[in-house]
């Protein structure tokens, strides 16, 4: 319970017109203080910068480096008939997918074949369908080996092996990696397939394109 004394003190502050001048002023100050005093994010490294390509998407459509910029880009190594971890990296993306669904024509997820010679447009295509990929926002990309050979290995410095026989079944030894490309065509990050990783890449992703960070 306030005391008789205080309250009549009380009233003569509340009443007071510096009491407000000086409330109001600091409701402004310190929400800009906050913001000047806040530490802006460290820059992601830039691991390089793609060199200009032309593909083939599930659509049989032509795809090149121009079509990305302006979008933060995410791509993954797979192949259709992949006998390993192929399939669940895909699983995985879609779920990306569903988390940047909110960006529209900001975000670009790539699926991008080790296997060309097998995996056509159509059957891309396919594929992408039982994924449930967004025609505008997830491409499935294929065409021809060396282009994609040298797309891989020189521009995303990420390894592309030949085919390999195990009891009829081959492989190709790609990266695992899930690559992050600015607006701007520059490679800023390489995650892994732990939830950590993922979470680690959509904070990025939501950075760059928030421009958090001078690109």
């Amino acid at each position: 319970m306030v005391s008789s004394n205080k309250t009549p003190f009380i009233n003569k502050v509340v009443r007071s017109r510096v009491f407000w001048v000086l409330f109001i002023s600091f409701g402004f100050i310190f929400p800009i203080a906050r913001v000047l005093t806040r530490e802006l994010p460290q820059p992601l490294p830039k691991y390089g910068v793609l060199p200009e390509f032309s593909l083939i998407t599930e659509d049989n459509l032509n795809i090149q480096k121009k079509d990305l910029l302006g979008k933060v880009s995410v791509a993954q190594f797979v192949f259709l008939s992949c006998p390993t971890v192929c399939k669940k990296n895909m699983e995985q993306m879609k779920k990306i997918q569903k988390r940047v669904r909110g960006l529209g024509s900001k975000i670009a997820l790539l699926s991008i074949t080790v296997d060309p010679e097998n995996d056509s447009p159509d059957k891309m295509f396919k594929k992408a369908r039982s994924l449930k990929a967004n025609p505008f926002v997830w491409k499935f990309i294929t065409g021809d080996k060396s282009k994609i050979e040298s797309l891989l290995v020189d521009g995303f410095k990420v390894p592309m092996g030949n085919k390999s026989y195990t009891n009829s079944i081959y492989d190709i030894a790609h990266s695992e990696k899930y690559v992050v490309i600015d607006q701007n065509g520059s490679i800023r990050g390489y995650y892994g397939k732990s939830k950590d990783d993922i979470n680690k890449m959509m904070i990025d992703i939501g950075l760059l394109i928030n421009n958090a960070f001078k690109n």
